[in-house]
């Protein structure tokens, strides 16, 4: 392991104390001078045909400003999102939005308005929609997703012969792929589990609604926006609003939680900004909890089918999954492919197939979630890992640890390779730590009415791109000014990725200045903060950027102390000459150096292969001080990929259902730890997510009306304190990654699918063996199980 000076000590983050203080600022904060409000009228039905609109009496109240419409806004081509709609695909979709001088106002006029509405037929459960004659749930189509057309697929009534007993419909699907020879797999097992599984659909809930903010000055857009994204969202918007991105300054300084829902824009957006356009002022929306619960976003869920073989010792010989997944109306997230691509490399099949179908629904539109398809995939599965291992006979943990991926780990159809894997070592290390072999004498015992289990589960997410840009400059005050163009959603890694340069640079961290969160102050084409690629992508582009900045530090005193560049080396602030260290330049005067030799040490001349907004970044900056630009070129075979294991211990309460969750463990394969006290803070933050999975959090529709009755905190039912362990345990592998720089691989999203595995292992621990093959494990199915009672749904039945 490398030694550092930065990487992997705690730091206070710049964004801390304005946080702690109230002063930190969110895109509701800004009051610009004239600035109007936005309310929205929401279509009160899941499928609709707008046929009027009469918005005379509301235009006629004082106030009120401006209407825009469906008419109004760029159209898109389906099965993209609208800004607004004449055809309403879910209820709570804006059909318009109304300005005025203040809030009241404009939700007295969306009262005022008359509209008549044409009702549709609806669907909130992807079969229905599936059947001979079932209903659409739009006019063009019932199945499409990225890179999957709009079409409508019908399967017959002798795929759905078997569903009442528990048999998933499985007609000919949408996509498919297979490696290896699946017979043979499964003939050379010693034991076959088939089973069917539900995962339902659930909403973000981020604390901060998506709330924006727009004027239109000196023919450029500010748009203050809710945004996990900064750099990386610009095209979107631009494109959305038909403007150039160089038109365009983004702000986003802080975000209150995104989850993978404000990752890479959405056309709500639109709406301030093309009202601020027609009337000349600043416009604010501000999105009330309902209104962020309509159009916020969910996660898809999935009614599926699993068949795998298993060897005598456990190792997995083949794996046949199929996916039903409910896409909401819009072209939505792949999940089901991701769940595939999970399934392939957590558990290394030696055969496998994958059939899914991406289904639309009249539900809140689908985006990523924390972990999309890895972590459904992963509560799915895992418990069906504990059933094989209990008939095998074999040890929960060293069946996972058998089938897990080591460095040379295939992922997909085309078994591609992955730049790392130590979640054997994290299965070890965990076992270890949670004293594993001792607890498992815990499994059922009974404390009164409460039986205890234990449990483990794992899961994986792809953690790291390439081929973006760094940006840094170094100015005549001697200070390190470190530009990003990644968003701040609260996990620091802004922060956290750019102390690679400062590590490069040898530079004090008091001596260096993160300048992020807004587009007007020249940052560079960043990735999303998506997907937990910003650990791997960002300590990248840092590292180019300062390893530009230190050649020329390097060239620069050779030209000013004669020598080679290569006899120079740099840290504290200063260039110096290697064989005698008090001889060099400072920073400050190497600064002003580059600003009188200009070209490329200034700035004004910039290397051809970076990104447009990184060139027009670089460019506003030359003649400021020196300036390291480069592109991430670094050499990368493989995907990375992040790995997580998670053990739990659970008492299970046999007389009302609830489960009490008594201690969480969880171990990052992470790469190299770069900030050790935010690694502790993101796996503690998915574990908690991972409970709500796991146990509360769904969708819950009237399938008469369409209608949602889980859109508040308290009806949808993310976890609270109370619902959490006192203490949080975190570990990391802590060995780093061959093509990361600094080692390091991004973690946020397997901690969340790996606990919520975890805590249904256990539940089923504490039963005896009993599985549910639904998530979340509510506490009525739990009861139900216990008292050996039907369970009050009926099979592959959702949002109930």
């Amino acid at each position: 392991m490398a030694s550092y000076k930065l990487i992997g000590k705690d730091f206070t983050a710049p964004d801390l104390v304005g946080k702690v203080t109230g002063k930190a600022k969110y895109a509701e904060d800004f009051r610009p001078a004239g600035m109007l409000f936005a309310k929205l009228l929401q279509s009160p039905m899941p499928h609709a045909n707008v046929r009027k609109i009469d918005t005379r009496a509301a235009l006629a109240l004082k106030g009120v400003v401006a209407v825009l419409t469906a008419d109004d806004v760029p159209k898109i081509d389906p099965p993209q999102e609208p800004m607004l709609t004449n055809e309403p695909l879910y209820a709570g979709e804006p059909i318009l939005a109304v300005a005025a001088v203040d809030e009241t106002t404009a939700a007295e006029a969306i009262e005022r308005i008359k509209i008549d509405l044409q009702p549709l037929p609806f669907v909130v459960d992807p079969l229905e929609t599936l059947r001979p004659g079932g209903p659409d749930p739009r006019l063009d189509g019932n199945v499409a997703n990225r890179g999957l057309k709009l079409q409508t697929i019908k399967w017959t009534a002798r795929d759905f012969a078997g569903v009442n007993q528990g048999k998933l419909p499985m007609g000919k699907p949408a996509e498919e792929w297979q490696y290896g020879d699946l017979d043979a797999g499964f003939k050379q097992a010693e034991f076959v589990l088939e089973e069917a599984f539900v995962t339902q659909a659930m909403s973000h809930h981020c604390m901060e609604p998506r709330t924006a903010m727009a004027y239109w000055q000196n023919g450029k857009l500010y748009l203050h926006a809710s945004s996990q994204s900064v750099s990386f969202v610009v095209p979107y918007a631009a494109k959305l609003l038909g403007i150039d991105p160089a038109q365009l300054v983004f702000i986003s300084e802080n975000t209150g939680g995104g989850f993978g829902a404000k990752g890479t824009g959405y056309p709500q957006w639109g709406i301030p900004a093309l009202l601020a356009k027609k009337t000349g002022r600043p416009v604010m929306m501000r999105v009330t909890r309902d209104e962020e619960y309509a159009f916020g976003r969910a996660r898809p869920g999935y009614q599926g089918w699993v068949k795998i073989g298993f060897r005598k010792d456990g190792r997995i010989t083949a794996l046949d999954l199929y996916i039903i997944h409910s896409n909401g109306p819009y072209e939505g997230f792949p999940d089901f492919r991701n769940s595939a691509l999970a399934a392939s490399i957590v558990y290394q099949p030696m055969a496998m197939r994958w059939r899914g179908t991406s289904v639309l629904t009249n539900t809140p539109p689908r985006s990523p979630q924390r972990g999309p398809g890895d972590n459904q995939i992963a509560a799915a599965l895992e418990p069906f890992i504990d059933k094989a291992a209990r008939k095998l006979g074999i040890d929960r943990v060293a069946i996972r640890r058998i089938n897990a991926p080591t460095n040379d780990g295939k992922i997909g159809p085309k078994q591609g390779p992955i730049t790392s894997s130590y979640l054997p070592e994290a299965l070890d290390k965990g076992a270890a730590r949670f004293n594993w072999a001792k607890k498992q004498a815990l499994s059922g015992q009974r404390k009164g009415s409460k039986a205890i289990g234990i449990g483990v589960g794992t899961a994986y997410h792809s953690a790291g791109r390439t081929g973006f840009d760094g940006l840094v400059v170094i100015k005549p005050d001697g200070k390190l000014y470190i530009h990003s163009g990644a968003g701040n959603l609260g996990t620091f890694s802004y922060a956290a990725t750019s102390r690679t340069a400062a590590e490069v640079l040898g530079m004090p961290w008091e001596r260096c200045e993160v300048v992020a969160g807004d587009t007007g102050k020249n940052v560079p084409w960043n990735s999303p903060q998506v997907g937990s690629n910003t650990s791997f992508t960002l300590t990248r582009t840092n590292y180019v950027a300062a390893m530009d900045a230190k050649k020329k530090l390097q060239e620069i005193a050779s030209r000013a102390l004669n020598g080679a560049p290569d006899d120079y080396d740099v840290g504290n602030g200063r260039v110096f000459l290697k064989s005698n260290p008090s001889e060099g330049l400072s920073f400050a005067d190497a600064a002003a150096r580059a600003i009188k030799l200009g070209g490329k040490y200034s700035g004004q001349e910039l290397p051809k292969d970076l990104n447009p907004i990184t060139a027009r970044a670089a460019a506003a900056l030359a003649g400021q001080g020196l300036v390291g630009v480069a592109k991430d070129t670094l050499p990368i075979k493989g995907l990375p990929a992040a790995f997580c294991a998670a053990f739990v211990q659970v008492e299970v309460d046999l007389e009302t259902g609830h489960v009490e969750i008594t201690e969480c463990l969880e171990v990052a394969d992470c790469g190299t730890v770069i900030h050790p006290k935010n690694l502790g803070n993101q796996l503690a933050g998915g574990a908690v997510q991972g409970f709500g999975f796991a146990l509360t959090e769904k969708h819950v529709f009237d399938t008469k009306l369409g209608l949602a009755a889980t859109k508040a905190l308290g009806t949808a039912k993310p976890p609270t304190y109370l619902d959490v362990p006192l203490h949080m345990q975190w570990d990391a592998v802590n060995q780093p990654d061959r093509y990361n720089p600094v080692g390091v691989k991004g973690i946020g999203e397997p901690p969340m699918g790996a606990a919520a595995a975890a805590v249904l292992c256990a539940i089923s621990d504490a039963l005896g063996g009993i599985n549910f093959n639904r998530v979340p494990v509510t506490c009525d199915m739990i009861l139900n199980a216990a008292e050996k009672k039907p369970q009050s749904f009926k099979p592959f039945e959702v949002n109930v």
